[in-house]
């Protein structure tokens, strides 16, 4: 079996449509927030496009879960035991469980919400994310920012099923969250011990998770403002392993993302109106 399998060779049927991530962040059609469209962008039951956004979300978590559990299994076969620990291995196995079982709770929750497999479109940047060669940069960018952006999108969800009166999507989305926050801590658990002893690979590593967090970010789409519809899970998060500063630099990187998502939609209008 091949290691390091590229993001082009991961089979899927003909109901998947596959979307650059890279060409929907860099396009300021799609910034998520401007000066002209202020108030709450929070994900709302008396929203109007509430019921269209949340199964485009429930969409993103599956495919989101299809990925993360191709880069856990993927982990698990790519190094040799020389190269990380054996123990590491199983827990990577173990979250392949959890991964495969979040695929199936997914897809009928979108069935449950009136959507399909391939309604939306599928981005790759999870799965890209999963096939760094360096093990470590794999538990950053994955188990802690990817697994951490989906803490805070399960909590959003979870908090949505509550107030609209959904208790299937309230009760699902709690049980996968506490699964995330399992991921979340082992890739923090595993952080430490793998760079116990050399601080400037433990500093590459968290370098890396922040340019993750930051594409993530999404130009606004998490955050800890009414203008962020995913909220920032703080609580969960520091179960997860992650330290209050680590979360405030996280909330910063946010706010760099939505800033200059405005700048780039305002520029936009500048050029459609011909100022």
């Amino acid at each position: 079996m091949k290691k390091i399998l590229p993001v082009e060779e991961l089979a899927r049927d003909s109901r998947f449509v596959r979307a650059r991530i890279e060409d929907a962040i860099s396009d300021p059609r799609q910034a998520k927030v401007s000066e002209r469209n202020t108030g709450s962008a929070r994900l709302e039951p008396a929203r109007p496009a509430a019921a269209d956004r949340a199964r485009q979300l429930m969409h993103g978590i599956f495919v989101g879960e299809i990925q993360a559990l191709e880069g856990a299994g993927r982990t698990t076969f790519d190094f040799d035991d020389d190269e990380i620990p054996f123990q590491l291995k199983l827990d990577m196995a173990r979250q392949c469980w959890d991964e495969s079982r979040h695929c199936e709770i997914s897809v009928k929750l979108s069935e449950h919400m009136g959507s399909e497999i391939g309604e939306f479109t599928e981005a790759t940047f999870l799965y890209e994310a999963a096939c760094a060669p360096d093990a470590l940069l794999r538990l950053t960018g994955v188990n802690r920012a990817l697994e951490g952006l989906a803490i805070d999108v399960f909590n959003t969800m979870k908090e949505f099923g509550d107030v609209s009166g959904d208790p299937v999507l309230a009760a699902c989305e709690d049980w996968m969250l506490a699964d995330e926050v399992t991921h979340v801590k082992m890739g923090s658990d595993w952080l430490r011990r793998l760079t116990e002893n050399d601080p400037e690979r433990r500093e590459r590593a968290l370098e890396f998770q922040r340019t993750v967090d930051k594409l993530f970010s999404l130009g606004g789409f998490r955050g800890e403002t009414d203008e962020n519809p995913i909220q920032l899970a703080r609580k969960f998060r520091e179960m997860a392993g992650f330290s209050t500063e680590e979360i405030d630099d996280l909330s910063e990187v946010a706010t760099e993302a939505q800033e200059e998502a405005r700048a780039a939609a305002d520029a936009l209008h500048g050029v459609a109106s011909g100022d």
